[in-house]
């Protein structure tokens, strides 16, 4: 993980009750822990590309609808 991944926003949380998802449901599909879904959350973990892809598919978005650089 690079030094600069502070800095990395994230929109998970509005994405994923606008779907109506609670972490659990989403870290279901998404094949991860709901510990790790609110560590994303919460700017705590920088998920692998593999992981916000599956995120991304299962909010019907893009990972950059998600994940952005200020």
């Amino acid at each position: 993980m690079g030094k600069n991944h502070k800095k990395l926003l994230n929109n998970l949380e509005d994405l994923r009750k606008t779907a109506n998802l609670t972490q659990q449901e989403l870290s279901i599909s998404a094949e991860v822990s709901r510990k790790s879904i609110n560590a994303i959350e919460n700017g705590v973990y920088v998920p692998s590309t593999v992981l916000a892809l599956k995120i991304a598919k299962t909010l019907d978005c893009k990972v950059e609808d998600i994940f952005k650089l200020p």
